[in-house]
């Protein structure tokens, strides 16, 4: 990219949100499980696994709204969703891109952060498929080549990278911040 970029594409569960594990180390403790469900299950395998993971007391966990109470624990880093403002304050245009579990997510203020929200239950296709970025970058109207993507899996950095996205390896909120800053040539505001 030899421009300044006009797109910016975030991961929800892990970029915008305390990372996973943390997130299933509290579930897990707060439901009394024996071992957490290892990050980067299918939602199918979460259901399957919910039948072998046992409690501290030896009872299995109940699987009817197993997912709601897993994603309940998942913790908005007000931080990370400033830098989306900051950036969507100065004209560039803002998508979330998301991998679900069939999931409900905490939608509130998302009209006021993101130009468009592409959830992979809600469009049929899944990171890290070339596909989802195609088209999350064509409805956020936003070439390819101009976008940055922000993610906290390398699988899905590198297969946005292998289409042309601009994209960056999520490891913390002062790392992500630091590369934003100097890829959109700008000084964020501290929060």
């Amino acid at each position: 990219m030899t421009t300044t970029p006009t797109g910016l594409l975030v991961d929800w569960g892990g970029v915008l949100t305390q990372p996973p594990g943390n997130t299933m180390e509290t579930w897990a403790s707060e439901e009394g499980i024996v071992v957490p469900v290892r990050r980067g299950r299918s939602r199918r395998e979460v259901h399957l696994g919910a039948r072998r993971i046992r409690r501290l007391d030896g009872r299995s966990v109940e699987e009817a709204g197993l997912l709601t109470r897993m994603f309940r624990y998942f913790v908005l880093m007000p931080e990370m969703a400033d830098l989306v403002a900051q950036l969507k304050a100065t004209g560039v245009r803002t998508g979330l891109l998301s991998n679900s579990w069939g999931n409900s997510y905490p939608r509130a203020g998302w009209d006021a952060l993101f130009d468009v929200v592409v959830i992979s239950g809600e469009v049929g296709m899944r990171k890290p498929e070339p596909a989802i970025f195609l088209y999350a970058t064509d409805l956020l109207g936003v070439p390819l080549t101009d976008c940055v993507f922000v993610d906290d899996l390398s699988r899905n950095v590198e297969a946005a990278q292998a289409l042309g996205l601009t994209a960056v390896l999520h490891r913390s909120y002062e790392e992500t911040r630091d590369e934003l800053q100097r890829l959109f040539a700008i000084t964020f505001a501290d929060g």
